[in-house]
Formats: structure tokens, C-alpha cells, sequence
């Protein structure tokens, strides 16, 4: 199993219950590891084991999953996850944000999800989605 950072291996950031093929190409595995070393610093602020619900995402998969064309998944810079040892979505993204790790986009999907990137940009962006539509800032429904 191929390890790209101390908690997170390859396969767990390229699952895809899809059947589709889901290889990064060396630029996307180049990413996909400065993601994985970046999640390092919310794994040791969770103190929990982190579950990826989707990491990285070939074109092909993005498509079958409806994600966005512009989508951080598929140059390998964004995961989303669950970590329910430490608490629900919305608590976790209140963590991350009083914690200063520095990010790209963290978007609290329906309380049900994690989204973060780890895009160059690091805007700092903060969202929350319900019922499809993007509110800033962590807001309940």
C-alpha cells in the first residue's frame, strides 16, 4: 500500500465506488500527496482517525458523480470526509477554522460531509451547502 502521508494512503484517496478508473497521472499524485500532508494537521487536531468519502477524482469519475467541471477533486487538491470520534461536520469545520491550518475552500456539505482543498489559491474560503445552494460562512439550513 503506497502511503502518501503518515495517516493516508493512495488507495483511500482514489476510492470510487464508480467501476470507473480513478489513476492519477504524476501531477495529480504530486498533489494528491501535498493534500494528504496538509490533512496530517486536521488528523493531529481531530485526535480521531479521519474516513475520506472522496478524494481524489479522475474526469471520468467526476462526471458519473456529478461534480463540478472546476471540481478541486480532480487535480488531486481536495477530500472530503467524516471523522464522527471527534463530532458532527458542522463541529469540525468550526475546529478547523478557529485552528488557523491554512486551506484553500472548507465548505460544510448538508452537515453530512467535510469538504477541504488544498488549491495554491489557500483563500481561506469558508461555505456552507444545503439543499444544493452555497451560503458563506458556516450557517445551518
Amino acid at each position: 500500500m503506497t502511503q502518501l502521508s503518515n495517516h493516508f494512503s493512495l488507495a483511500e484517496m482514489t476510492v470510487t465506488s464508480t467501476g470507473l478508473n480513478n489513476t492519477p497521472n504524476a501531477q495529480q499524485l504530486a498533489n494528491l500527496t501535498k493534500m494528504a500532508q496538509a490533512m496530517e494537521a486536521v488528523r493531529k487536531l481531530l485526535g480521531a482517525p479521519i474516513k475520506v468519502t472522496s478524494g481524489f477524482r479522475s474526469a471520468a469519475v467526476n462526471r458519473a458523480v456529478g461534480g463540478s467541471p472546476k471540481s478541486a477533486h480532480a487535480p488531486g487538491f481536495a477530500v472530503d470526509f467524516v471523522c464522527p470520534a471527534f463530532g458532527d461536520p458542522m463541529t469540525i469545520c468550526k475546529a478547523i477554522v478557529a485552528s488557523g491550518i491554512k486551506f484553500d475552500q472548507l465548505i460544510m456539505e448538508k452537515n453530512s460531509w467535510v469538504h477541504i482543498s488544498f488549491d495554491p489559491r489557500m483563500r481561506q474560503q469558508v461555505l456552507s451547502m444545503w439543499n444544493g445552494k452555497y451560503k458563506a460562512g458556516l450557517v445551518g439550513k
